[in-house]
C-alpha cells in the first residue's frame, strides 16, 4: 500500500541535513501529487527505500540524491535547502 499524499508536519524539527532530505523530498513528491511507489518507479529506486528516505532512516548516496531529484524534476540542490 502506497503512503498518503500527507505534506511534512512543518514544525517537524531538522536537526541534520540528513532531516532536511527527508522533509523536501516529502514535500516535493507530495506537491507534484506522486505516491511513494510512483517516486521509487521513476527513480529506478524501491518504494520501501523511498519510504527510509523520507523518514530519514538511511545515508543516501549521491548517486540515489541525484535520481530522485531527477524523478521530481529539481535541481539536487533544492533537497538540500532549509525550508
Amino acid at each position: 500500500m502506497s503512503a498518503s499524499l500527507k505534506a511534512p508536519d512543518p514544525s517537524t524539527p531538522l536537526v541534520s541535513l540528513r532531516d532536511v532530505l527527508a522533509f523536501n523530498v516529502r514535500s516535493y513528491r507530495v506537491a507534484k501529487m506522486l505516491s511513494q511507489e510512483q517516486l521509487g518507479f521513476a527513480a529506478g529506486l524501491d518504494r520501501t527505500f523511498v519510504s527510509q528516505v523520507e523518514r530519514a532512516r538511511v545515508n543516501v548516496s549521491l548517486d540515489n540524491i541525484e535520481r530522485i531529484a531527477t524523478a521530481l524534476d529539481v535541481p539536487a540542490s533544492l533537497l538540500f535547502a532549509r525550508p
